[in-house]
């Protein structure tokens, strides 16, 4: 499916750009001591950064170059006169806003000359063939800053590719330098129109659920994402939720808003009910963004986004209100295993995932992370499967999946601050001293320590 606009399509075929040499950043200062070894290892010594703002020439030059090449439909000398002002300014920092537009280009020869660019700013030679992650992931994992007025001209290239998102791109405590295109358009359908076919990955408002007897559709082998509240089960099974990828539900009394994110494998659940007076319950969709390759949700209603992975408004009225999810434990497990242990539970009934059976987790996101991520902590395999959970302290910590499942079935304890793991359903969870759910869900490792870079990770 394409989402681009007349007007990129006309500009794409228009792109006629001078060869640019490649010219390295002039040293301004070490930007190095502060990254840990594997990062230089892996990706280099970054280039040297400049500070403060951008001159006058060089503001004009991104102005014309990056925002009136969109607002016009054109590119002439004009922006082919900017754009070598852009190279010749060795400011690593504006390699940002090629990333933004390596992300959408559809031309090869302008792909091959926007990579020249940033290989240019960056100082290091960067292959033609799959530029743009590989820009991103260096940019990423340098930590290289945003230039001056960033968000600005990052907004008219995003919103001018894909509508809907013009209530997306603002301030708030959000690294927008972080965020790209996953590839599929905002899904802004009104609330609880499921059936309803859209041009996005489609959301599931109070889905149709059924008994576990009735689910014949479901083989004993199929993961299930399991969620108890107040006494009432339900199964979320992955393959309907590849397609969905958001659920907005009523479980035991309570609203629930379960995003599932394929690329980190991992799905959470969180309560969208008893919010601060007047905040109205989130109803929580597909930004068709992300971030470290993590889906950004946000509220249908505010337009507020939330950090996915840690249940934050970051932009917009939610964000203004402090507004932090709480979250129920997710269970990954297989459906047997689930059904066996809690025979009571209602199922998603299988129209739900709208005939498709996708498997990403053994297939597609195999061979690692499919976006820019940037730089991994190497205590773990990037798709190593954790569980995690932040102590009552404050502290995040992970546990290995197979690890903590052997150590548990071999009748181990498994204690960290005040968190015990204990087997559910054929899955794990992590509990306090009394019993009671602490809200622990699966992912990759490399999401976890991404969205938790303090991390601890339990040893045995």
């Amino acid at each position: 499916m394409s989402v681009f606009t007349n007007a990129w399509s006309r500009i794409s075929g228009a792109f006629l750009i001078a060869a640019v040499s490649v010219a390295v950043a002039q040293p301004v200062a070490a930007q190095d001591s502060a990254l840990p070894d594997y990062v230089i290892e892996q990706f280099g010594a970054p280039p040297a950064i400049p500070s403060g703002p951008l001159s006058k020439e060089l503001q004009d030059a991104v102005k014309t170059a990056f925002v009136d090449s969109f607002v016009q439909s054109a590119w002439g000398p004009d922006q082919e006169e900017a754009l070598t002002t852009v190279v010749a300014s060795n400011d690593p920092r504006l390699a940002w806003i090629i990333s933004d537009w390596l992300r959408f280009v559809n031309g090869r020869e302008f792909n091959a000359q926007l990579t020249d660019v940033a290989s240019a700013l960056l100082g290091k030679e960067f292959s033609h063939q799959n530029s743009w992650g590989v820009v991103t992931d260096h940019l990423m994992a340098w930590d290289i800053p945003a230039p001056p007025d960033y968000l600005d001209v990052k907004r008219v290239i995003f919103t001018n590719i894909v509508p809907g998102w013009e209530r997306i791109f603002v301030e708030g405590d959000i690294d927008w330098r972080l965020v790209s295109w996953g590839g599929v358009p905002i899904d802004d359908r009104p609330y609880d129109r499921t059936n309803e076919r859209c041009n996005c990955i489609p959301a599931a408002d109070n889905p149709a659920v059924s008994t576990a007897d009735e689910a014949t559709w479901l083989e004993d082998d199929d993961i299930v994402f399991g969620v108890e509240v107040n006494g009432e089960y339900r199964a979320y099974p992955r393959r309907i939720m590849e397609v969905r990828e958001m659920v907005n539900d009523t479980l035991g009394g309570r609203d629930l808003g379960i995003p599932y994110c394929t690329l980190c494998g991992s799905a959470q659940a969180y309560f969208t009910d008893q919010l601060p007076e007047g905040v109205q319950r989130p109803i929580l969709r597909t930004s068709g963004l992300l971030i470290r390759s993590n889906k950004v949700m946000f509220d249908l209603t505010t337009y507020s986004v939330f950090d996915t992975f840690l249940g934050k408004a970051v932009t917009g009225p939610l964000a203004e209100r402090g507004i932090e999810l709480e979250q129920a434990s997710v269970i990954t497990t297989s459906w047997g295993s689930w059904k066996a242990a809690h025979p009571e539970t209602t199922v998603l009934v299988e129209a739900l995932a709208l005939g498709r059976d996708f498997d990403f987790r053994n297939g597609r996101d195999a061979n690692g992370p499919i976006f820019p991520v940037g730089d991994v902590d190497p205590r773990l395999p990037v798709h190593e499967d954790i569980i995690g959970i932040v102590t009552a302290s404050g502290t995040p910590v992970a546990f290995q999946r197979s690890a903590a499942f052997l150590a548990l079935s071999a009748g181990d304890e498994i204690r960290f601050e005040n968190v015990q793991l204990k087997l559910d359903a054929g899955g794990i969870k992590a509990v306090d001293e009394a019993g009671n759910d602490l809200g622990s869900h699966q992912a990759f490792w490399f999401a976890w320590s991404q969205f938790h870079p303090t991390t601890e990770l339990w040893s045995q």
